[in-house]
């Protein structure tokens, strides 16, 4: 990633038409949402953008979801149909990550999504995303994790089978191809 956390003119313009098509084509997601207002705000914080275009450049495809009921900011959540592909084959954390003696993963989730500038998703907000679309039908994805499994060592992550949201436990350590994580920020 770039140190810097600011987008040039031309890839804030070409991140907000792509943000704006993917708005307008899956209107079911953010229904009596305006674009408009959505990219008043977009346009206000160059730092959110810089964290979208990661979203974006990860193979998240981030959308509006809805509005934070504390801070009345818009909601994206990471909307691909899998979990992001360039978010895949990590450990949940730092603590997993360095508790490996062989074979460690190129990164955690947690360690990722700050650096990005976002948060995983917690259970709630997977099950909400899923009631948008089908989500993850053959991949995973990593989610908040309550202390009291991950100090016992262990780390959540959900799908979406048999028409169904399952919710998984795993070794904090694990890492598959096919588990990745998703993410919101909060604009």
């Amino acid at each position: 990633m770039k140190d810097t956390k600011e987008l040039s003119p031309e890839q804030r313009d070409e991140l907000i038409k792509v943000l704006k098509a993917r708005f307008e084509k899956n209107r079911k997601r953010h229904e009596g949402l305006e674009w408009a207002q959505i990219q008043a705000k977009l346009e206000v914080n160059p730092e959110k953008l810089w964290s979208l275009n990661e979203m974006e450049r990860t193979g998240g495809e981030p959308d509006v979801v809805g509005t934070d009921e504390a801070t009345g900011g818009f909601l994206f959540y990471d909307c691909s149909a899998e979990s992001p592909k360039g978010r895949r084959s990590f450990c949940y954390d730092r603590e997993a990550l360095e508790s490996r003696k062989e074979f460690k993963p190129e990164n955690n989730a947690i360690d990722m999504a700050a650096a990005m500038g976002i948060e995983l998703l917690t259970e709630e907000q997977y099950r909400n995303l899923q009631k948008l679309g089908e989500f993850d039908l053959k991949t995973s994805s990593w989610i908040i994790t309550p202390f009291g499994i991950r100090k016992r060592g262990g780390a959540l992550f959900c799908d979406r089978r048999y028409d169904h949201v399952f919710v998984y436990h795993n070794g904090a350590e694990s890492y598959y191809a096919a588990r990745g994580f998703r993410g919101l920020l909060i604009v």
